[in-house]
């Protein structure tokens, strides 16, 4: 079995993977993604070097999938190779950082991917509002995080909404987690496993569900 879990910068995802790995003895799974190497001209001239570093990006994302498909074993992953097209890729090009071109021609190299994908069985989307993303990212203190602008993370979520409600294909359980604290609270994190488990053994409550 395969369980994504997705949302914004903040939202909790890392921190979600690793409390279900440990409840439910599943493998947890992070983005092996941190070296690029691209990413030194990238940030000198973003628009330059946006197709470089997302097509790199691709590539280790899709190399995970693979494996992740062949597993005889439950994953959960934190952030899965959807996102990483639906919500970032499509931003910059939104934003302008990505050219129409070179956007084109990415998505027509992703579709070609897709069909040797497999969905998660379910994808746990982190459903969070701006101010408790940036309550949440100055919490946790990442001095690389500090700097990110409102409107960026805006424009994050609504890539995100998108996603979830118009281009993923597969099942999204939905966690509006604004008033959470399932790192600290038992009782929170027992709704979100009391939702998972209701999905896994074929009972849930419609108004939780995508699909």
């Amino acid at each position: 079995m395969y369980i994504a879990i997705a949302g914004n910068i903040g939202a909790g995802k890392t921190t979600l993977t690793k409390m279900l790995a440990k409840y439910y003895g599943w493998e947890p799974r992070f983005e092996s993604v941190g070296f690029n190497p691209y990413l030194e001209d990238y940030y000198s001239d973003i628009p330059r070097w946006s197709f470089c570093v997302e097509t790199y990006f691709l590539k280790e994302r899709f190399k995970d999938m693979l494996a992740i498909t062949q597993a005889d074993h439950t994953i959960v992953q934190d952030r899965s190779i959807f996102e990483g097209v639906y919500v970032f890729v499509r931003n910059n090009y939104l934003r302008g950082d990505l050219s129409e071109r070179d956007y084109t021609t990415y998505m027509e190299l992703f579709q070609h991917l897709k069909s040797m994908m497999q969905l998660p069985d379910l994808m746990i989307y982190l459903r969070k509002s701006i101010p408790a993303l940036i309550a949440q990212i100055q919490k946790r203190g990442r001095d690389y995080e500090q700097g990110l602008q409102i409107d960026y993370l805006k424009d994050l979520n609504d890539q995100y909404e998108d996603f979830i409600f118009h281009q993923y294909e597969g099942r999204v359980l939905i966690i509006d987690s604004d008033e959470m604290d399932f790192e600290n609270n038992p009782a929170d994190f027992r709704q979100i496993i009391d939702k998972i488990d209701a999905q896994l053994f074929g009972l849930f409550s419609e108004e939780h569900w995508k699909n």
